[in-house]
Parts: C-alpha cells; structure tokens; sequence
C-alpha cells in the first residue's frame, strides 16, 4: 500500500490540492498532510491525516513520516 507524505506551507498552491483530491481516490493509497506553522487547514478529501507542527508533531516524528513514505511532495 503506497504511502504519501504532502509537506503544505501558506499559501497553499491549488494544484497541490488537485493533486491530492487525485492521489486520494486512488485505491490503497495512504495520504498523510503535514501542515507547517501558520498554515490554515484547506478542504482535504475524507480518509487524509492531517497533523500539524509543531502541536500534532515533532520534527523528529516528521523526519520518521519522510523515511516511511514511498513519495513525499513538498508544496
């Protein structure tokens, strides 16, 4: 099951949003959305994890989503 990691910071490109609508209607994919400082929540598609840092995560629990994904796109 392929696992991909978005890295959002403000302001959020639309493409980065299609991109996402997309990748999370394909079967088996895992999305996970690391929001940076400052970054408002933007409509996300049900079933992607959001986290936030630093209040959902710490840098160190980051660099661990960036070793377990299979890709991970930096907006």
């Amino acid at each position: 099951m392929p696992h991909v990691l978005h890295l959002l910071k403000a302001p959020v490109p639309e493409h980065a949003l299609t991109a996402i609508e997309q990748q999370s209607r394909d079967p088996g994919t895992t999305l996970t959305v690391v929001l940076r400082e400052d970054t408002e929540p933007p409509p996300l598609p049900s079933g992607v994890q959001v986290r936030r840092l630093p209040d959902t995560l710490t840098y160190a629990e980051l660099l661990d989503l960036i070793f377990a994904a299979d890709q991970v796109i930096s907006w």
